[in-house]
């Protein structure tokens, strides 16, 4: 008879797993540096981050923040909408047009989304008719847009008469005093939108494509529709935004929304989005136009002159890169060489 002895466990060892690592949230990084820079305004000037300039900084992330949104999900489906601040200064001009016409505002409004949904559906059949990516086909159609909304705007402000109780008096309002409306609407939406990227077959299906493009359609998940779709959830949430800035502040002027994309998408990769696709963070976008609307405000506090907000802007797109290139040569590295052998 033979005997086997075996020494008893350690404890704890029974949930250890060999080669297991703690992966933190892909919002980590945004989140760090949303608190970095709160810490540092507060330092700067401690009435900075009182609840009133609080609520006035999430305003201001609000409308370039529903562009971020919706970049997530062309971003995660491996592709980039340049168009998405000429979709909203047209969608703008629009509905402010209607407004003056006699429209009434909320039809005015609904009518303004619309239009956004159907850019963003030009967008996407010229994607696939060309079989270009959005990047090409939107370049060109920023152009293009940009220059209708000029057109139609006779490059002049709008600024339709408001109404009680109509869509501008709602949107340029604030609820508990201190919560503007727009605020409001910016978190309810990312909420829903994180949902709908991580629970709903449409997100999956989104991941899926720009995870492998190839493989997905053998898995019979018709990509061009998928494409499609995409843009026009893009081109609506940048209508939606158009409205929301039109309701806010009254009028809509050739300048506006201008920087809208590139801070979407800066805004997008800050929060954990990656540019090469498969994956996305709404919450992280969020955060990470948070971040950015608040490394703006810490150059005001500094005293830096407005002139500089432009090259601040260019410079955190490109740090943005950098950090996305980055961190792919990491997980890449990781993918290769395994996960114990990270630095060699």
């Amino acid at each position: 008879m033979t005997r086997t002895d075996t020494a008893p466990p350690l404890a704890g060892s029974a949930n250890r797993r060999p080669g297991r690592r703690i992966r933190l949230p892909a919002e980590t990084g945004a989140a760090v540096g949303l608190a970095a820079m709160l810490g540092l305004l507060g330092w700067l000037q401690p009435s900075s981050v009182d609840a009133a300039n609080l609520s006035s900084l999430l305003e201001q992330a609000a409308l370039p923040g529903l562009l971020a949104i919706g970049m997530v999900f062309v971003l995660a489906m491996r592709e980039i909408d340049l168009s998405a601040g000429a979709v909203f200064h047209l969608t703008a001009t629009f509905a402010a047009l209607l407004v003056v016409a006699g429209m009434n505002p909320w039809l005015a409004a609904l009518a303004g989304i619309a239009a956004g949904a159907g850019l963003g559906l030009i967008n996407g059949l010229l994607v696939i008719a060309l079989r270009l990516p959005a990047l090409l086909v939107t370049l060109g159609t920023w152009w293009m847009i940009q220059g209708l909304s000029l057109v139609v705007g006779k490059g002049q402000t709008i600024a339709p008469p408001g109404a009680d109780g109509s869509v501008l008096a709602t949107l340029s309002g604030k609820a508990f005093v201190i919560v503007p409306v727009t605020g409001i609407v910016f978190v309810v939406l990312a909420m829903a939108m994180h949902v709908v990227l991580h629970r709903t077959r449409f997100g999956y299906r989104v991941q899926a494509v720009g995870s492998n493009p190839r493989a997905a359609a053998y898995a019979g998940i018709p990509t061009g529709k998928v494409r499609v779709l995409t843009l026009v959830l893009m081109g609506a949430m940048a209508g939606l935004a158009g409205v929301i800035h039109l309701g806010a502040q009254g009028a809509i002027a050739p300048g506006d929304g201008g920087t809208f994309a590139l801070l979407a998408i800066t805004a997008a990769i800050i929060g954990g989005t990656s540019l090469s696709g498969g994956n996305g963070s709404v919450i992280g976008a969020v955060i990470g136009m948070l971040v950015l609307q608040a490394i703006l405000s810490a150059m005001t506090l500094l005293g830096v002159d407005a002139i500089w907000a432009a090259f601040a802007t260019g410079a955190l797109i490109v740090l943005a890169l950098a950090i996305d290139r980055l961190v792919n040569l990491w997980r890449n590295r990781r993918a290769g060489h395994g996960e114990d052998n990270l630095l060699g």
